[in-house]
């Protein structure tokens, strides 16, 4: 009997010690199916560039773990390095929180396969990414049709194009907007104000601001919505 005792103590030990929590606030997991040998870079961007903060090698196993401390709801990128080519599809975007989160894609279709789960930032602006497709789907539609209509030179239609092409930029532009106003709890919001509408009127992106949660206005894109509208004021003044 003592014996089982001392072999269930063990056990326990051996459990408590294996599911030892991490001290960092965002665990990143994932598989991408059919990698077995690569690198893969988690990165933020930092002055305009990609900057690595972790490197992972696959070698066999296409699972992989990362773990770090954010300040705030950031976009990262993981990033694919092939070894054998430069394939457009190996930069993938993906919206982190505190918390776990996990990526599940292939290497056969990197981007495209990618399942994002554990973020409600990523699922907003999945949401979002889906809604605006449609307005860039119908922008390369009209695209096609003015290069087609420039070798008639029939400036009148061409006129008409870029009527359409401007009113798909309001259409977008106003989503955006009402968008970032409905969601001013999650920092997609400023987010997407800057990276989406930078360029948009000045009394817009003050609506977002206003629309922001004080928590979100002292994130790390709601900061950034603030230095935006500042740096326009300044520009629009002169």
């Amino acid at each position: 009997m003592q014996k089982i005792i001392i072999a269930l103590l063990a056990l326990v030990v051996i459990t408590s010690c294996s599911e030892k929590k991490s001290d960092k606030n965002l665990q990143i997991t994932g598989n991408i199916k059919g990698l077995k040998k690569g690198t893969l870079y988690i990165q933020r961007i930092k002055d305009t560039t990609l900057v690595a903060i972790d490197t992972i090698i696959i070698d066999g196993d296409s699972h992989f773990t990362s773990e770090m401390n954010i300040d705030s709801p950031e976009m990262l990128y993981l990033f694919l390095d092939r070894g054998v080519s430069n394939s457009v599809d190996n930069n993938l975007p993906f919206f982190v929180e505190p918390g776990k989160i996990n990526i599940e894609s292939s290497l056969e279709f990197f981007t495209a396969d990618a399942k994002i789960t554990g973020s409600k930032n990523q699922e907003l602006y999945d949401e979002y990414k889906k809604v605006v497709s449609r307005y860039v789907d119908e922008n390369l539609e009209l695209v096609i049709k003015r290069l087609d209509t420039s070798k008639n030179k029939n400036t009148t239609e061409l006129d008409k194009i870029q009527i359409e092409q401007d009113n798909i930029l309001k259409r977008k532009y106003l989503y955006t907007t009402n968008f970032a106003v409905n969601h001013g709890n999650y920092a997609v919001a400023p987010y997407v104000a800057v990276a989406e509408i930078y360029d948009i009127n000045l009394k817009y992106l003050d609506t977002i601001q206003k629309s922001l949660t004080p928590e979100i206005s002292k994130s790390l894109y709601g900061k950034k919505l603030k230095q935006l509208i500042e740096e326009r004021k300044k520009l629009e003044t002169k």
